[in-house]
């Protein structure tokens, strides 16, 4: 019999939260630097370069992998043995733990829970309370996973009921697409198959805690081994998963999954229950044990063990932008898949900015800021700390704004928007309308991009927090033109030819 100590379990807690904030795991890392040397499509190639040095940098660092630093899962394996010494339920430990992780002054990490999520959407301020999950089993340890779960790769997430005839590998091929490109690729999809509704789901968000083994497994099939069903139906998906050609952030390339995760339980012989839920670039999560003898020493990664890969702007190849001269003559001279350098002032903004932007223009209300011939950034960055002008501050998911976006460009002057992944056929056709463009930066590169911004001054809606409207001042930070004012989106040219290219699965014409 053992005694877990109330604070050793929150130290514990509140470690492995700092912990996964700037580590990525090893296995994650070491797969995607495979994945570059595969990769054959440059636009992808680019975008995990930036991905993986963004990783090291973080790493170095001790700041967070993404600006979106996640909601907090707590996997609980509690031996029937235990005892605990203790005033505060598990889950109060668990919250106070994940308190002290999110507002560490040394490396703050971003509140993005929000209270009566139907309602008001208050902000928790400390990213309380974290989502925990209890099994009690044979034993007298306590056996923790942490994880850190971005809202663009939650959003992503698929629960269907098949009849028992229907084939998953159909359903995952024909879902997958309409996924996008939010939950920012290449990561690792987890599927659990069978139980119930909410067995399933569980059972996918399990699955990808899990280490990355797929290359194990391929060559114990091709060493002849018997493999299980489960075993087969993983290689199967990760191969045409792959053919898909949806590639880095949805380019288009070889690798868009590093690992196809599955667990399965037994089912009602009428069902067949199927989740799905994708980890992103900012794959996050750790294990450990504790069994009385103090708080959990996780072991930190060699910076050596990254992949030699780091990204520098390519002035040879990229077009620098002055945000501050910018007319929308230069914006339509920008073409589908160029990159471009941008400097000078931008704005910020997501969606609750939108929102009130959006009612106060039908108040007939003067907004804070004037967005005439300006760019506006989908972000929601870190606090800064120590000399940081500002924290992590990669790109949230842009379909989110589609529904603002031909209010934004016909109501306020805006010309161009910058975010992450793909727009939606609303949004495409309000920027071809009225000749505005979309530009995608990488998701996976928050602190990387954080390097570019050289001054950042909150100019409207402060009470927001991290969703205010932020000036920020950048130089040299890399995009790519995802919409041009013709409408064409790269997001939906650039898969298509790379499924065709790699050529196991037909490319269905619209």
């Amino acid at each position: 019999m053992s005694t877990i100590k109330q604070e050793d379990f929150i130290q514990s807690i509140a470690d492995a939260f700092q912990f996964i904030s700037y580590y990525h795991p090893l296995d994650y890392i070491q797969a995607l630097g495979e994945a570059y040397e595969r990769e054959q499509s440059p636009a992808a190639k680019d975008a995990i370069a930036q991905i993986l040095t963004n990783s090291r940098m973080c790493a170095e660092g001790h700041r967070p992998i993404c600006q979106d630093t996640g909601i907090a899962v707590v996997f609980l394996k509690i031996g029937m043995n235990v005892r605990w010494d203790s005033t505060l339920s598990v889950q109060e430990m668990v919250d106070e733990g994940v308190r002290r992780a999110y507002t560490d002054p040394n490396n703050t990490l971003r509140a993005s829970v929000l209270l009566d999520p139907a309602g008001a959407r208050k902000n928790s301020k400390d990213n309380t309370p974290a989502v925990v999950h209890y099994e009690i089993v044979p034993g007298d340890t306590v056996d923790i996973t942490c994880a850190a779960k971005g809202g663009g790769s939650e959003n992503k997430s698929k629960m269907v009921m098949l009849n028992p005839s229907d084939s998953i590998v159909d359903w995952v091929l024909k879902t997958l697409p309409t996924m996008g490109a939010g939950w920012c690729p290449p990561g690792i999809l987890g599927i659990g198959i069978g139980g119930t509704p909410e067995k399933a789901m569980l059972l996918a968000k399990q699955s990808l805690m899990g280490h990355v083994d797929i290359q194990q497994l391929q060559a114990k099939a091709d060493s002849g081994a018997e493999l299980t069903r489960v075993e087969s139906l993983r290689l199967e998906l990760f191969e045409k998963v792959n053919a898909l050609g949806i590639g880095a952030q949805g380019l288009g390339g070889l690798t868009t999954v590093l690992d196809v995760k599955i667990l399965d339980y037994p089912t009602h012989a009428a069902s067949l229950p199927i989740a799905m839920i994708p980890n992103c670039a900012a794959t996050r999560h750790v294990h450990f044990e504790l069994d009385g003898s103090g708080p959990a020493k996780l072991q930190p990664p060699r910076l050596e063990d990254w992949p030699d890969v780091t990204w520098q702007a390519d002035t040879d190849v990229a077009t620098r932008v002055d945000l501050n001269t910018l007319t929308k003559e230069q914006v339509a001279s920008w073409k589908p898949g160029q990159v471009l350098l941008l400097n000078g002032k931008m704005l910020t903004g997501r969606d609750a900015a939108h929102k009130r932007i959006a009612d106060m223009l039908a108040k007939g209300e003067k907004l804070p800021v004037d967005f005439t011939n300006r760019v506006i950034y989908y972000v929601g960055p870190v606090d800064p700390v120590r000399d940081e002008v500002v924290g992590p501050a990669g790109p949230t998911t842009a379909t989110r704004m589609d529904k603002f976006t031909r209010m934004m460009l016909e109501q306020t002057g805006l010309i161009a928007m910058v975010g992450k992944a793909e727009r939606g056929k609303i949004a495409i056709d309000a920027i071809k309308d009225n000749q505005a463009a979309y530009l995608m930066a990488v998701g996976g590169s928050a602190y990387l991009v954080s390097k570019a911004i050289k001054a950042a001054t909150v100019v409207g809606f402060a009470d927001l927090g991290m969703e205010a409207i932020y000036e920020f001042d950048v130089v040299d930070m890399p995009v790519t033109v995802a919409v041009d004012t013709g409408g064409e989106s790269v997001h939906q040219t650039g898969p298509k030819q790379w499924q065709a290219k790699i050529g196991k699965i037909p490319v269905v014409a619209e």
